[in-house]
């Protein structure tokens, strides 16, 4: 008797999102019991941050495009539900899954609360108990309404556990970003951007910035500038801008004097090969992402993190990461203490942070909405 194949909707809709759901994606391919409908809800709408990672990541072109565009996340979370409900009628997905922690992850999860529809919460149960940062929220209240969850790390089982959740319900699977790491290391070794940008492997800083509490008001901005000249004052940098970062960099007027600085080099957002390749050459990165704590943490290159908290831990007591908030003072001082260390020495990689988080979590997949 052949087996029915259960319809397993993926839903999502913003850059960080496209490097978890791909192995997802490519695991299902091959699925004997689990077939995929991607939802993109086009949270991140442009060549830069949506479709270049597509082709990238090998991701093929979505079943279903909401479209939802730019907006305040309030209006950007209502447009998806007023947009997902009706597709997930006509599709009628045995499970909906969400990853990481976007407002279309949010959106996602609500619909399937309200519709009755089983959620699986893909890096479930991270915390960095600061809910100043939209990101929290988002996380909380996705994982209040999942039906299963899967974790990168034991810290994230021990959260859910005291927030209530059963623990048959949670899966501790490993890590998809790394996932899709492990898969591209060899073409990121091959991408030419070093060369085209006249670096040395180990002889640069990678910046990257998004989030408001470094980039919307004009004093954190201020101290943003000054890490980033002292910074340059020690090492080329190189600073891929997001989009909204580059909107607050025009606003403030400071924009031109980082582009006027020859030990700069700003540029728009790169592909996701291109920036594996100048992530494992750096000799170190400067972030405030949460992917970037672990990507850098399984390359084994030391990443300062300017924030004061993180919802990844692990990433501190097993890897290369270090919080060091936004004062220059503090931000230089373990710049040059970074610097003063030699290069090298295998990194200390994560209990299963192996390359395999996606087929763990196919299979749960599979067991749970497959039918004989």
């Amino acid at each position: 008797m052949d087996r029915i194949r259960a319809r397993i909707v993926c839903v999502a809709g913003a850059r960080p999102n496209f490097m978890k759901v791909a192995p997802i994606l490519e695991r299902m391919a091959g699925s004997a019991g689990c077939e995929a409908v991607l939802v993109h809800t086009g949270q991140h709408y442009d060549e830069a941050m949506s479709e270049a990672f597509f082709r990238d990541l090998g991701i093929r072109q979505p079943d279903v495009s909401l479209g939802v565009g730019s907006e305040t996340p309030p209006r950007q979370i209502a447009r998806i539900l007023d947009r997902l409900e009706p597709e997930l009628s006509r599709l009628a997905p045995a499970c909906i899954v969400v990853v990481g922690d976007v407002n279309s992850t949010l959106a996602a999860a609500l619909t399937a609360a309200k519709m009755g529809i089983p959620l699986a919460h893909v890096e479930a149960g991270l915390r960095s108990r600061d809910r100043t940062m939209p990101e929290e929220l988002n996380r909380i209240l996705t994982d209040a309404c999942a039906d299963l969850l899967f974790t990168t790390e034991r810290d994230a089982n021990e959260n859910l556990v005291r927030e209530g959740i059963d623990p048959e319900a949670i899966h501790f699977v490993g890590n998809v970003m790394i996932d899709t790491l492990r898969r591209f290391e060899r073409r990121a070794r091959a991408s030419t951007i070093l060369d085209s940008m006249g670096l040395e492997a180990g002889g640069f800083a990678l910046v990257t910035l998004h989030r408001p509490s470094n980039v919307d008001r004009r004093e954190d901005l201020d101290r943003i500038v000054t890490i980033l000249e002292g910074t340059a004052s020690r090492l080329p940098v190189v600073f891929p801008v997001h989009p909204r970062t580059r909107g607050r960099l025009d606003e403030a007027g400071v924009a031109s004097r980082l582009e006027g600085n020859p030990r700069m080099r700003i540029t728009p957002p790169v592909g996701y090969i291109d920036f594996m390749r100048l992530m494992s050459a750096a000799r170190i990165v400067l972030t405030d992402s949460g992917g970037i704590q672990e990507e850098t943490t399984a390359l084994g290159v030391p990443c300062l993190t300017l924030r004061e908290n993180t919802e990844r831990p692990v990433t501190i007591s097993q890897g290369t990461n270090r919080l060091v908030g936004s004062d220059p003072a503090r931000v230089l001082a373990a710049l040059d203490e970074v610097l003063r260390r030699p290069l090298g020495g295998e990194p200390q990689v994560p209990e299963l942070w192996d390359g395999r988080a996606a087929e763990r979590i196919v299979a749960v997949l599979e067991r749970t909405f497959g039918r004989p």
